[in-house]
């Protein structure tokens, strides 16, 4: 088996705050990021904070400062450049209608949106670009923008550290834990995948 929790405990250690930081910024909204590891990294960086490598308070606000700044930096990208990609009618992926659609979806479900897609990945890295390209309300993507980032941060970074705390030794159930979070946390993109699949047929 692959062993995803050992890989990303590596990583940390030996690149400490700076990789938890800088991965995080990444994948929160730099359009390259989306394959980089988001939920699993914070809770492993849990778990090494409850063995004291970390120190579980400056992972919490640096982790949700680098998550808010990097869909901040999405955001800008979306709304800067997103749209001029959006050129080519009846396109699978720069058809105009997007843009449209997009607009539509953030004008009613735009907050909302926002803060649920901190917990799905890939979805997490598009969503403040999407929001950009749509014209979101800045200030209310600010506002939405630092709530989901805050609540992310402290959900899976608690969860690995409240384990780890409790649970020092149990490796095999950590391991486990990680990698349901990395199921459950796809399978909305699953469903969503499929949903349209279906439309177009």
């Amino acid at each position: 088996m692959f062993d995803l929790l050992g890989s990303v405990e590596s990583l940390l250690t030996s690149f400490g705050y700076f990789a938890l930081f800088a991965i995080v910024f990444a994948e929160s909204g730099l359009f390259f990021g989306f394959f980089l590891p988001g939920d699993s990294l914070l809770f492993t960086a849990g778990l090494l904070a409850a063995r004291g490598i970390f120190d579980i308070r400056i992972a919490i606000i640096g982790v949700s400062i680098a998550a808010i700044l990097g869909d901040q930096v999405g955001y800008w990208m979306g709304h800067r450049f997103g749209r001029g990609f959006f050129n080519k009618p009846n396109s699978l992926f720069r058809d105009p209608k997007h843009v449209e659609e997009a607009e539509s979806f953030y004008a009613k479900h735009g907050p909302k949106a926002i803060v649920l897609a901190r917990f799905v990945p890939v979805v997490r890295t598009f969503a403040p670009i999407v929001a950009g390209i749509a014209n979101m309300e800045y200030k209310t993507f600010v506002t939405y923008n630092i709530l989901g980032g805050v609540l992310w941060s402290l959900t899976f970074l608690l969860a690995g550290y409240f384990l780890g705390t409790f649970l020092p030794e149990s490796e095999s159930l950590i391991m486990l834990i990680v990698l349901a979070i990395i199921v459950i946390s796809t399978i909305p993109i699953v469903l969503e995948f499929l949903k349209r699949l279906r439309n177009r047929k």
